[in-house]
């Protein structure tokens, strides 16, 4: 059996207050009744001094009594507060009614001592017991203070709130910051000249450019965690002029957990940057209709497809069907699902959904009664150098589990669809019009309530323009841009499902929802932002080169077709495309030649999709 090993500094620290607290009793029992006679010792009756001095022993052992069942011994006073001042405050009163009571029971004369005694021995013990404990707080702080004047990192904070208390505090305080606080910054003219933690509150956001250069400041904190997208994003348009590091703190949920501290700053993202708030979707009432049902998601690896059975298994599915063809992501989200939801019936299936026999025999098997048709190929420029598989996976990919869905009696079916199809410069976004069209027109012939869903880039996902920004920087750049005045619509993976999922509830056939993703991003924007919040300079540390729009690639995106138009739905943020119509015997016949021609790896693939798309824009090299 392993010998326990004792903590003799801590044994030493407690048996340091023990033998001061004794002290503190002796000089607390006889300083009451020397102030009572204004330290005129001659004044004092000898009876009062022998009725005190018989009961001190037993004062002493019950103080210490009290103060070891109210931890005065146990806490680390580096940290006292506002609850060990309260346990001071009670133990001594505590122990002074005690010692009160002892005095008048030992008593040699008709009065134990002087009625002023009482008060005036409380007050001394909660001083002296007081002076112990937090004494080493304060000299402690104090060091921290002079040693911060000479650490490296001049540090600014916004937020003269509980969230900049915090950090402030932590910062002050910490054996290991290697920061030092200037100033705060707050817009609340109220709090302005007061200070916290001895840091000054300077201003408002008027005052971040001029106090960055007054006070040398290399990092700025932006510590307001319940602040909205919109004064995020001005403060950081300010910010991001100073050329200092930037970190915010994620959101109020660190405060309520008592879990601010200097390790939940994070590097700001771009996502602050967009300038509006993040959408949110009652997903507890709108997923209400997955709970007991069979799900199932193609692509169900991916970034969208992850994210949706990840959502899709907090509701209670009777079964949840994973579809993917690559086995590595697929199998990362097998794991990470079965160690969330241990009660979750889940299949993970490897299978194409360019392959007829095995996505009918899955949807026999498991007769899924919701379908999300996640899968597909996304990489613009991959697609066009290989336009047939495009057409292969994204065309007939969605045909062969539409109709598997429609034959096997599948209630709701949502393809996830781009803005890209809205007309299209590449062959991935006329492809995915054209899935649009098979869903719209399906959805005329089945039961199935077949609709689709329209959305921008998405923020993280696979082959998303941010990672690879910060890959470029990371590498010391350049960071590649296609074309300076290229601009896109940006939502975040959570965003996106919350809408893929919406669609499913307010799907009664036929839409093409679309989410209101406010004003559309120039690219060139968020490379400079995202340098600049990297603490990099633009132009001098890390270049900026145009590479020329690649191969299907247009300046802007548009998310409906004049001919659509706008429906609202519950939720303002969310519309709805109405249905085109079209000529669906011509439509089938020229599906049936685009499957031919695409098996036969046909070169001139483009302008078949052309006649079915006539809004596709072929760009000729």
């Amino acid at each position: 059996m392993e010998k326990k090993q004792f903590n003799y500094q801590l044994i030493f620290r407690r048996a340091s207050l023990v033998i001061y607290d004794v002290a503190s009793v002796l000089g607390a029992s006889f300083l009451a009744i020397a102030m009572r006679y204004e330290f005129q010792y001659e004044l004092i009756p000898d009876y009062f001094l022998e009725t005190i001095l018989r009961f001190l022993p037993f004062n002493i052992i019950v103080t210490i009594a009290v103060f070891y069942v109210f931890r005065l011994y146990q806490s680390l006073w580096a940290f006292a507060g506002e609850n060990e001042l309260q346990n001071i405050i009670v133990a001594c009163f505590l122990s002074s009614a005690v010692n009160g009571i002892g005095l008048f029971l030992v008593k040699t004369y008709n009065r134990a001592v002087p009625n002023s005694y009482y008060f005036m021995y409380c007050f001394l013990l909660i001083t002296f017991t007081f002076i112990s404990r937090f004494s080493y707080r304060f000299l402690r702080s104090a060091k921290h203070k002079k040693q911060n004047k000479k650490n490296d990192i001049r540090v600014m904070i916004i937020g003269a709130g509980e969230a900049g208390n915090s950090i402030i505090k932590e910062i002050v305080n910490s054996n290991y910051s290697t920061m030092s606080i200037g100033c705060i910054i707050d817009d609340d003219s109220k709090k302005w000249g007061s200070f916290i933690q001895g840091i000054k509150v300077v201003g408002g956001r008027e005052k971040i450019l001029e106090c960055v250069d007054l006070y040398s400041i290399d990092e700025i904190f932006i510590a307001i965690p319940s602040a909205s997208k919109k004064t995020i994003k001005d403060l950081l348009e300010i910010c991001k002029e100073t050329e200092c590091k930037l970190r915010s703190l994620p959101g109020i949920y660190q405060l309520v957990n008592g879990e601010v501290n200097v390790s939940q700053l994070r590097d700001v993202e771009v996502e602050d940057l967009l300038g509006r708030d993040p959408i949110h979707v009652d997903l507890d009432s709108i997923l209400g209709y997955v709970s007991n049902k069979t799900v199932l998601v193609t692509g169900g690896g991916g970034s969208i497809g992850s994210e949706l059975c990840r959502q899709i298994a907090q509701h209670k599915p009777r079964k949840l069907i994973l579809v993917d063809i690559y086995e590595n992501n697929a199998y990362d989200v097998q794991q990470e699902l079965q160690y969330k939801y241990p009660n979750l019936d889940l299949l993970v299936l490897i299978a194409s959904v360019r392959n007829t026999n095995r996505m009918n025999k899955i949807f026999e098997t498991y007769r899924p009664d919701i379908v999300y048709h996640a899968a597909a190929h996304k990489h613009v420029p991959l697609m066009e150098t290989s336009p047939n598989e495009a057409v292969k996976n994204n065309v007939f990919g969605t045909w062969k589990t539409a109709q598997a869905a429609a034959y096997y009696g599948t209630k709701k079916f949502v393809m996830i669809s781009t803005d890209k199809a809205v007309n299209p410069t590449n062959i991935m976004g006329a492809s995915k019009r054209i899935c649009e069209m098979i869903i719209q027109t399906f959805n005329r012939h089945y039961d199935t309530e077949f609709v689709a869903v329209r959305f921008g880039n998405v923020l993280g996902s696979n082959g998303s323009v941010i990672p690879l920004f910060k890959r470029q920087i990371a590498q010391g750049g350049p960071v590649t841009v296609t074309h300076p005045d290229i601009i896109r619509y940006f939502m975040t993976i959570p965003e996106a499902v919350s809408l893929v999922l919406q669609a499913g509830a307010y799907a009664r056939g036929g839409e093409i929802f679309v989410l209101d993703m406010g004003e559309p991003v120039k690219i060139l924007d968020l490379a400079k932002n995202l340098i600049r919040l990297s603490g990099y300079k633009v132009g001098e540390d890390i270049e900026i080169e145009f590479t020329g729009l690649r191969p299907g690639e247009k300046l802007y995106e548009e998310l409906l077709m004049e001919e659509e138009g706008l429906q609202d739905t519950a939720n303002s943020m969310i519309h709805i495309g109405k249905p085109i119509e079209l000529d669906e015997m011509t439509f089938f016949k020229q599906l049936k030649d685009l499957k031919e021609e695409s098996k036969n790896e046909s070169a001139d693939i483009r302008y078949l999709i052309k006649e079915i798309v006539p809004t596709y824009q072929i760009k000729n090299d």
